[in-house]
């Protein structure tokens, strides 16, 4: 059994610190630009209808308030084990083992997606192909990319990401020229009135609206990967803040702005569920050539978060491991000082996306999304709780206060944990996310006895890290 509990360690090799500010920026925005907006935001429509957008900007502003958070957090300590170690420093050993094993959770349940994701989008050329088979070669490929050099893996996600947003933006400059001024519409301007003209601006209610929340906190999975590079970000510094600041509004704009022109160009009731939005919109305004080159876009996208997803997890393991919360042999970095052992465990662990591709391809999904927003909730929360216990002890003067603050703690805290918890009720109202919380209700079962197996290894742990401030 591996032990647990103190985080003084002997002096190992760091890992590289190969990540430039425009890959920090870059991957933030590629790990939430994902499945989530380009396949999840169909069964999302078909839930809310045009109210989705309120959903995604209420999400959002959650979402920032957290990005602040850990931004002050990661310039107080930028280490690999980011929301691990700030938990197990301000909360308690038992958050940090917690938060750690149950983040790497998070991104398994998410590469899963993303693979899922890729097995749909190559059956739009092939659909005779098993909806397995691309997922497995999307997930060998993403692997084979993180062993090679933290740079790498930086160029890869910078280039994914930005198709995303290239083509992203020019959707909505293009969907803005029909519906103002009729471009390719034989010069009769489209209009907005597709937002409110079929049922009305909330055609299901309010309550389709919150049920929607599920899917859109899944599709904000990613963001706080800033955190996790901060172990290997040149200049943490000048590079976490602007990272911080910039991705967000970025985000909004995405999502917002993009899901505003596709039901505003499309009715949101003539959507298919279970296919991607904006292939359907670009068929729909008389492009059909450009839906094989938006479901390739869509098709990196799910590589980005892939690539993000292996990345993180293996960080992750690395992390826990060095902190003796995991086996030691996953600390093991390759000559390129990438964690070559806890990347390779994690991506082994993806295989059983693979697997369920093959079983239940229809409903994987929506079952690992379930899956992967619960994770990301405690993530997020957290966060928010190690960042009040970290402000209470800048007030004590017994650690030193970053410059970068949270805008309003603590009570923008309590409003971001209240959202979240609101969050996880919504659950419970439909039957697939229902299954998945039962199984993050026994993931936290799992862990707690985990972790009173890992503390007998050395006894009581030590409360906090014990290490410098590492800035």
């Amino acid at each position: 059994m591996f032990k647990g509990g103190q985080r003084d360690m002997p002096e190992q090799p760091e890992l590289a610190r190969g990540l430039k500010e425009r890959h920090l920026q870059l991957i933030a925005l590629g790990g939430a630009i994902g499945v989530g907006l380009f396949l999840g935001s169909a069964r999302a429509i078909h839930l809310a209808g045009p109210a989705l957008t309120l959903s995604y900007l209420a999400g959002g502003l959650v979402i920032f308030l957290i990005m602040r958070a850990l931004g002050e957090l990661a310039l107080y300590k930028p280490v690999a084990g980011s929301f691990s170690t700030y938990a197990e420093e301000f909360v308690g050993p038992w958050a940090g083992f917690v938060t750690g094993w149950t983040y790497w959770f998070m991104w398994i349940t998410t590469a899963m997606a993303e693979i899922t994701a890729v097995g749909v989008y190559v059956r739009y050329w092939f659909p005779a192909v098993p909806q397995w088979v691309p997922a497995l070669i999307a997930l060998v490929l993403m692997y084979l990319v993180n062993l090679i050099a933290v740079g790498a893996y930086g160029e890869f996600e910078f280039w994914f990401a930005i198709i995303k947003v290239v083509t992203i933006v020019a959707m909505i400059v293009v969907g803005l020229s029909i519906i103002l001024f009729g471009a390719g519409n034989n010069g009769a301007p489209v209009g907005f009135s597709n937002l409110w003209t079929h049922g009305g601006f909330f055609p299901t209610g309010i309550v389709g609206a919150l049920l929607a929340l599920q899917m859109v906190m899944f599709a904000y999975n990613g963001v706080e990967l800033i955190g996790v590079t901060a172990g290997e970000a040149r200049d943490p510094a000048k590079t976490l803040p602007a990272a911080t600041n910039k991705v967000i509004w970025r985000i909004l704009i995405f999502y917002v702005g993009a899901l505003l022109i596709i039901m505003s160009l499309y009715p949101w009731n003539e959507l298919d569920a279970k296919n991607s939005p904006f292939v359907l919109t670009f068929q729909r305004i008389g492009f059909p050539a450009a839906a094989d080159a938006i479901n390739f876009v869509v098709l990196t996208a799910a590589l980005s978060s892939c690539n993000s997803g292996v990345f993180g997890t293996g960080r992750m393991l690395y992390s826990l491991a060095q902190h003796r919360q995991a086996p030691g042999f996953l600390q093991r970095l390759n000559g390129r000082r990438v964690p070559a052992a806890a990347v390779t465990a994690s991506a082994a662990v993806m295989l059983v996306g693979v697997a369920l591709n093959d079983v239940v391809p229809e409903r994987v999904f929506t079952y690992v999304t379930s899956l992967g927003a619960e994770a990301a909730i405690w993530t997020w929360g957290m966060i928010l709780v190690a960042h009040m216990g970290y402000r209470k002890r800048v007030a004590a003067g017994d650690v030193e206060g970053i410059a970068y603050r949270m805008p309003g703690s603590p009570v923008t805290n309590w409003i971001g944990l209240a959202f979240l918890a609101f969050v996880v009720i919504l659950l419970l109202f439909d039957p697939d996310t229902r299954v998945a919380l039962y199984v993050a209700l026994g993931w936290f079962a799992l862990l707690a006895i985990a972790y009173r197996f890992a503390r007998r290894g050395v006894g009581s742990p030590a409360q906090g890290s014990g290490r410098p401030a590492g800035r």
